[in-house]
């Protein structure tokens, strides 16, 4: 299904253009899907980083994202303010501020990726089951591009 909104995807554009564009608006279709709708990408990636990998500093969660450490204090300044993180001196080396995420900031992840399994369950309800499999298969690939 198209629409002005989202123009199909030209015949002719490259394999990797076609993949490019398929998967930027599937990305762009998830990410609309989250606990706080006024939530920036930027703030909920910084949850999702410490969910995963746990406490990290500043310059590591700049570093993962590839953005100035300016822009990732502005970002974590604002989770802090709303509750989602907290900053502890380390144990080892007082010097270095660890960025923690709380009970608040774990919900908001938990709902978020709830939200965002469910919109892609009800899609798959609309694929036939051979297309639910080249999915399922595909995404070990796309695991592997995105990895590189």
């Amino acid at each position: 299904m198209t629409n002005a909104a989202h123009p199909p995807i030209p015949e002719n554009a490259t394999p990797a253009a076609r993949i490019r564009m398929a998967t930027f608006r599937l990305a762009r279709r998830l990410r609309a899907h989250r606990a706080i709708d006024s939530m920036s990408d930027a703030q909920f990636n910084v949850l999702a980083v410490l969910s995963m990998y746990g406490d990290h500093t500043l310059s590591e969660l700049a570093d993962r994202d590839r953005i100035s450490a300016p822009s990732m204090t502005r970002t974590v300044n604002g989770l802090e303010e709303l509750g989602f993180v907290t900053r502890t001196a380390d144990a080892d080396d007082r010097r270095k501020v660890n960025i923690s995420l709380t009970d608040a900031g774990r919900a908001v992840v938990t709902d978020t990726v709830r939200k965002r399994d469910a919109w892609l369950d009800d899609g798959f309800g609309e694929l036939s089951q051979a297309e639910r499999d080249i999915l399922l298969q595909a995404a070990p690939i796309m695991r592997k591009l995105a990895d590189r």
